[in-house]
């Protein structure tokens, strides 16, 4: 195949090549990296053309043999040394400035900032840094970072040999002018066969130079006698504190007003801060005017003072206050506002007396005679509604409901005392009349009722509504409400003007008494105890009411109607419910159950009945016999 011409279709691939592998041509040596020829072809094939490189040729084109006679002496070649090695931290360091020019300003029209020029040698890289000056103002430091600065637009880039002394070096429109070097800069250019400019001084910045000269020139003046130092020493946290009044009622919306004045005596300063009162309406900003000399008059200065960028200093104001223009009755004008000093403290008072020989200090009487506001006066109770609904009308556009005690409404809901009375009258048909009081502990209200009595000419029933009744002789301000402790055997209840006598009670108001003994004193006790023993003949007896409730037919109908309301407002209504709930007690299934079973039954289901209504139902379908209920009878109240 040699032979062919290198043209398509003469060139063919050997298919018993498998191996392909190129041999690399960079390689490192002593840490450097360097080129090497191939020693073999692709995949490991013999090379045909010269291996030797284009330095080995340049020796053998200029190689002279010479005859020597004896041994010949073999040279060793010099050991080669990149420049990065050779000249590493080697840096020519130059000193120059540059011109910056300064517009609309009337103090320099230029600026000079000396600056040093860097060049590193190992690869012609530079960087130019400025010394930065305290307080200068300006960003200073490395102005330019380290690289090669490009020479013209062809890319060229500046070397050493571009760099001399009293020459301007030009770097992206910037001209900094070369001054001098340092001592190992001059040797190494004049090694290299360059001449060396003589040096040249950095001239001195326009405005430095008039500042030094200014603060050489400073004039001072002479001390005084005066001792700020000793001032400090003796009169250090000394104060002397006057109590103050800002009368502004004369102009519009203005008000009379306290304030604290407080003299400084360590540097003549002074203080003024507000005293808040509880509910003044104003912000809590404690200080009127802050810490400093006061003037007497801050106006008194001359026209030609330039007040919009300037403050007052003591060379434009001399009279400031002073301890002696602070007396008691004096009124001082304060930046347009009029004090009226009225008291101080003790220690201003022994100041004075000393340094002044001031002894009266009578405080002047500031108060005023205030105005009576009218008071709200809460009508007189009318009679209509409770005292707390009425009350709650007078204090509120838009009344509330009276708060209640929860608590103990909650833990004696179901507990009812029930008494028996008799009226205090002098007609003989009102002295048959009987009554049965209910106190209820859950709100201490009293309801009335009067059983119905055959051929007697008074309807019987509810005689006196749920509500709390006051004793007599009470205000209708603060009314006294009827307690427990109120209703004993033989007691007056006067009810709204209805004299009653208590001659019976329950027997679970004796057991209520005994449990709770601080709400009942013990007369109480001790006559609901004599009067149930001598009654039912033994102590542990239950009371039950002598007055036999007489029904006519339709009462019973009545009755039925007032459970089946009161179970619809419970939301009772399925009635093999209400079976179920009653046959539960029936557990025999005889037919009967006791009085006791029927009262567990509305307490469970919160039933709020009336224990006299209970007592009626239960008397209707109770047994003489064994006293037990008949339960289906008791069940027509609930089947409709």
């Amino acid at each position: 195949m040699e032979g062919l011409p290198c043209l398509p279709g003469n060139s063919f691939r050997d298919p018993t090549q498998t191996n392909f592998h190129v041999s690399h041509t960079l390689d490192v040596k002593n840490g450097h990296r360097v080129t090497k020829w191939p020693q073999v072809g692709l995949g490991g094939t013999r090379i045909n053309y010269n291996q030797i490189s284009e330095d080995e040729l340049e020796l053998l084109r200029n190689y002279r043999p010479e005859l020597i006679y004896g041994k010949s002496v073999v040279q060793t070649p010099d050991k080669f040394v990149p420049a990065t090695l050779a000249f590493d931290k080697k840096v020519l360091r130059f000193f120059g400035y540059f011109k910056q020019t300064i517009h609309e300003s009337p103090n320099e029209y230029y600026r000079v900032r000396p600056i040093k020029i860097l060049y590193y040698l190992e690869d012609d890289s530079l960087e130019i840094l400025e010394e930065v000056q305290e307080n200068s103002g300006i960003p200073q430091g490395k102005l330019l970072r380290r690289h090669r600065f490009p020479k013209n637009d062809q890319g060229e880039t500046y070397n050493f040999r571009d760099i001399n002394l009293g020459q301007n070096l030009s770097v992206y429109g910037k001209v900094f002018r070369v001054c001098d070097c340092d001592a190992f800069t001059r040797e190494w250019l004049e090694s290299e066969g360059l001449h060396v400019n003589q040096s040249e001084l950095i001239p001195r910045d326009p405005y430095i130079s008039k500042r030094t000269q200014a603060a050489e020139l400073k004039t001072y003046k002479t001390k005084t006698d005066f001792d700020k130092l000793k001032q400090y020493i003796e009169m250090d946290r000394k104060v002397l504190r006057f109590y103050a009044v800002w009368d502004d009622r004369s102009k519009m919306f203005g008000e009379k007003r306290e304030f604290v004045i407080q003299y400084f005596l360590v540097n003549d300063t002074m203080e003024i801060r507000e005293v808040h009162q509880a509910n003044d309406g104003r912000d809590p900003f404690p200080v009127l005017i802050t810490r400093h000399k006061i003037p007497k008059d801050r106006y008194d200065v001359k026209g030609t003072f330039p007040h919009v960028f300037l403050e007052l200093s003591e060379t434009e104001v001399v009279n400031y206050f002073k301890p002696s223009d602070l007396m008691i009755g004096k009124t001082v004008n304060i930046y347009g506002r009029d004090f009226l000093i009225h008291d101080c403290d003790m220690f201003t008072k022994t100041f004075y007396t000393k340094n002044f020989g001031v002894n009266n200090f009578e405080p002047v009487d500031i108060q005023e005679t205030r105005n009576e506001y009218a008071k709200m006066e809460i009508p007189p109770y009318n009679g209509f509604g409770s005292l707390e609904d009425s009350m709650q009308n007078c204090l509120r556009l838009q009344p509330e409901r009276p708060k209640k005690d929860y608590v103990k409404l909650m833990e004696n809901d179901h507990r009812v005392l029930r008494y028996e009375a008799v009226l205090d009258s002098p007609r003989e048909d009102d002295k048959l009349r009987k009554f049965i009081f209910s106190y209820r502990l859950g709100d201490d209200t009293i309801t009335i009722h009067e059983p119905p009595q055959r051929n007697s000419g008074i309807i019987g029933g509810r005689f006196l509504e749920r509500t709390r009744v006051s004793k007599p002789g009470s205000t209708l301000e603060r009314p006294q409400f009827y307690g427990p402790c109120d209703f004993y055997i033989g007691a007056t209840v006067e009810v709204f003007r209805q004299r009653f006598i208590i001659c019976s009670a329950d027997l679970f108001v004796l057991k209520y008494a005994e449990e709770h003994p601080e709400q009942f004193t013990p007369t109480v006790i001790e006559s609901l105890r004599q009067h149930l023993s001598n009654e039912t003949g033994r102590p542990d007896a239950r009371l039950t009411t002598n007055i036999r409730i007489q029904r006519r037919p339709g009462d019973f109908i009545r009755l039925y109607a007032e459970v089946r309301n009161k179970l619809k407002h419970m939301r009772i209504t399925n009635h093999e419910e209400i079976r179920q709930m009653f046959l539960r007690y029936d557990k025999d299934r005889s037919g009967f159950v006791t009085r006791e079973n029927i009262m567990d039954l509305f307490r469970q289901i919160n039933l709020p009945l009336e224990n006299d209504l209970i007592d009626a139902m239960v008397a209707e379908c109770a047994t003489s016999s064994e006293g037990k209920i008949n339960l289906y009878d008791f069940l027509r109240f609930f089947d409709s």
